[in-house]
């Protein structure tokens, strides 16, 4: 994630902030410009999208009373009588904010809801299956509850089975088909992962009896990755958008790894809108506010 800086006073502020802690100045998420900004400015004021209390959602909406683009994703949600799963439903969406945070950022392609869908449903009241089918991403809230994921991570052995895993995961198989266009495209990513035409019910009852084969760390992200050259890749993608966050994370904040296999990771920091030689760095690289 990006380190950000309120426009206002140029204090270090944080991805889910609503307000600056420091000079109080209200503050919203803008996805067409991937920063947060303040609301009230000479221009006017910028509307936050209706979901902020029940989503408890800081991005920007077009107008008054509209949805956000996250939110506007999103096409069912427990209903207002289900406490326990409008509790999950905000945690989902929060996670779910990071990733659409992250997709845009990558200038990833059909990010928007005439093509991308999702389904956030509770299994308190009925079985809830996480899986995507024709841009459709269902996923179970209730996981957002950290002793039902922790229960479900040891069950079935996925030590990256979180709420922001799942949709990375989901959203690797909606991109597969997008990022894939010409058939050389299809022909080095089967060169690679393996067939995807071969019998997906036949590999995911192998895998569910016999487990993942001996040695799959070799060749493997995951043991779920084994499965299935559509699980490969979905684990693959899901694992690079991991790891660019982390990589993404720690140079914005100014982590510095030495020794002899460190790998340079060069960006500049974006903690502050001020010219660059009018800013000032603690030790630990994070932004201290310029007098």
């Amino acid at each position: 994630m990006l380190s950000f800086a309120c426009d206002h006073c140029g204090s270090l502020v944080f991805f889910e902030n609503t307000v600056c802690l420091h000079c109080r100045t209200e503050l919203g998420f803008l996805p067409e410009r991937l920063t947060l900004v303040q609301l009230e400015s000479d221009d006017g004021r910028l509307e936050r999208c209706v979901n902020a209390e029940i989503a408890r959602c800081n991005w920007v909406a077009g107008t008054a009373g509209a949805l956000c683009l996250s939110c506007e994703l999103t096409q069912t949600r427990p209903n207002d009588q289900d406490p326990v799963g409008l509790a999950e439903f905000a945690d989902s969406e929060a996670a779910k904010r990071r990733v659409v945070f992250q997709l845009l950022e990558l200038g990833l392609p059909d990010v928007d809801p005439q093509h991308l869908r999702f389904d956030l449903l509770s299994s308190q009241h009925g079985p809830v299956t996480t899986g995507h089918a024709d841009g459709l991403i269902t996923v179970d809230v209730a996981e957002a509850d950290d002793a039902e994921r922790e229960q479900r991570r040891h069950d079935l052995a996925e030590p990256y089975r979180t709420m922001v895993g799942h949709l990375r995961h989901e959203l690797g198989h909606y991109f597969q088909p997008r990022l894939l266009i010409e058939d050389a495209d299809w022909t080095a990513c089967r060169a690679l992962f393996g067939d995807d035409r071969d019998d997906y019910q036949l590999a995911m009852s192998r895998h569910y009896k016999n487990g993942a084969p001996p040695g799959w760390q070799q060749n493997f992200v995951s043991a779920y990755a084994t499965m299935h050259p559509w699980e490969d890749w979905a684990e693959t993608f899901s694992h690079y958008l991991h790891i660019r966050d982390a990589l993404e994370t720690a140079s914005e904040y100014g982590v510095v790894v030495t020794g002899p296999r460190a790998v340079a990771y060069d960006r500049s920091l974006k903690a502050s809108p001020q010219p660059a030689a009018s800013r000032s760095w603690s030790t630990t690289g994070c932004r201290s506010p310029t007098p």
